[in-house]
């Protein structure tokens, strides 16, 4: 085996360690556990996007299903939204995959960049009050 495809699947393994650890992610910080629920939400949302896992389609509400599983595995381990989308919405624990959106133009991202890029638009509003 090739040693990043073994430092691979440590990282994985370690991801879904992270993942399975606990109840309620970012639990502690009130501030993060809404972002988190506004990007699983948004997620939900993408009614004409399919989610991509492990090469297999989904809708957005299996999507939502999806992450909000991991998302309770992680338990008090998920300290920022950050770490939510790094731990649970970018790659399947199971095989290292990167999760995956297509959109009903055709255009695909990975999950993790669209979700980053929905977390900077969420906190936008509120960096402009302070």
């Amino acid at each position: 085996m090739q040693p990043i495809a073994i430092i691979r699947r440590v990282l994985v393994a370690l991801s879904l360690a992270l993942c399975l650890s606990g109840s309620a992610a970012a639990q502690s910080d009130p501030v993060a556990a809404r972002e988190v629920d506004a990007l699983i939400a948004d997620v939900a949302a993408l009614r004409s996007a399919v989610f991509i896992r492990n090469g297999s389609e989904y809708d957005a509400a299996k999507a939502a299903e999806h992450l909000r599983l991991k998302r309770s595995r992680a338990g008090n381990k998920l300290k920022t939204a950050e770490d939510f989308i790094r731990y649970c919405a970018t790659a399947s624990s199971m095989s290292g995959k990167k999760y995956r959106l297509r959109f009903a133009d055709g255009r695909e991202t990975d999950v993790d960049a669209y979700l980053n890029a929905r977390l900077q638009a969420l906190r936008r509003p509120r960096e402009a009050k302070h």
